[in-house]
């Protein structure tokens, strides 16, 4: 019957098409294409089984629903826009982040498009560009400033979005965020017990929000703790690990150089280690280290290295998760989440 609602006649062939339609779907399961159509909607009005049998064919076949079709019945383009910059790769945090967002995204009709940019342009433009052509139905972006700027324009478009990072702007929108006050105050206690008392911090870049909590909690540990903090500003974790190690190999000269450092990064950490090393000093016995990483390569390689790890995974997750609820109209405010360093011991 399902059949004959759809055409009237049955088809001996596949539709003939290079990609797969709702036409293909329905000559595969032997429905109409008005029930493909809802199966994969999940009308209420279709069993289970339909929608399961219409699900696996769609999967074996690859289909995709056509977005500008999609677009012009419902004004939606079931594309989530993913703005990274390329400084983000060289930190590690590019692919564990797509693949927490994808685990999310793959339950859902929306996509992942990675919109990438550099630093010294102008991280306007790519927020520009998704609310000029409405190339998306929300965005995700990243290296989150106290004053963003793009933080204001998609609240004053009040257009769905997630940022990883908090600002400090007085408004309420939607974040996931790692507590660098608190790694940075615990890699400090750490080192303060292991007797180092001149302690560094290959710190973010001073115009990042997270510069101002990783700063806040490693001068919180460096009085709490009774250590003397080392001036360590020519290099930061934007700068090339080249760049780190010659400016570490400088502060490793000196005749009253750190005992103790602190990374924010562990790509940092290495360019810090080779530094050291270059310099005749022993890792683990004249200087320790307390690293934040987002893999578990440094813990695996170098464990003379006290590593914290950052979920960046878990980051992806709840940042998917988080402008997908924003799109459905979910209060700000209840989209708030932020995770914790996880120690050694318990990655």
């Amino acid at each position: 019957m399902d059949r004959m609602k759809s055409g009237g006649r049955a088809a001996s062939t596949p539709p003939s098409s290079e990609r797969p339609t709702l036409k293909t779907i329905a000559f595969m399961t032997g429905l109409g294409i008005t029930t493909v159509s809802r199966a994969l909607k999940d009308a209420p009005d279709i069993s289970s089984e339909t929608k399961e049998r219409v699900r696996l064919v769609a999967r074996q076949i690859g289909y995709q629903p056509n977005r500008a079709g999609v677009r012009l019945r419902t004004g939606k383009t079931n594309v989530i826009s993913l703005i990274l910059s390329l400084e983000e790769e060289i930190m590690g945090l590019t692919s564990p982040m797509v693949v927490g967002i994808s685990e999310v995204l793959a339950a859902t009709q929306y996509h992942l498009v990675v919109t990438p940019y550099r630093t010294q342009g102008n991280a306007l433009d790519p927020v520009r560009y998704v609310l000029e052509t409405g190339a998306a139905d929300g965005v995700i972006i990243s290296r989150t400033e106290p004053k963003d700027p793009r933080v204001a324009l998609m609240m004053e478009r009040n257009f769905p979005f997630v940022t990883h990072g908090r600002t400090e702007m007085g408004l309420a929108h939607p974040y996931h965020d790692f507590d660098n006050e608190r790694f940075a105050y615990e890699a400090v206690r750490k080192l303060a017990e292991l007797g180092r008392k001149r302690l560094v911090l290959l710190q973010p870049p001073p115009y990042l929000t997270f510069y101002l909590h990783m700063r806040a909690g490693f001068e919180k540990g460096i009085r709490d703790f009774g250590a003397t903090a080392l001036p360590f500003n020519t290099v930061n974790l934007d700068n090339s690990l080249l760049d780190i190690r010659n400016a570490a190999e400088a502060l490793f000269d000196a005749a009253d150089g750190p005992d103790g450092i602190v990374s924010g990064s562990g790509s940092g950490a290495v360019a810090l280690i080779a530094a050291l090393e270059a310099r005749g000093r022993r890792l683990g016995q004249d200087i320790d280290m307390v690293s934040k990483e987002p893999h578990m390569f440094l813990q695996w390689l170098r464990p003379e290295v006290v590593t914290m790890r950052e979920d960046i995974r878990l980051a992806g997750r709840e940042l998917a998760k988080a402008v997908i609820a924003r799109i459905e109209g979910i209060p700000p405010e209840e989209l708030q989440t932020l995770s914790y360093p996880i120690p050694t011991d318990e990655a």
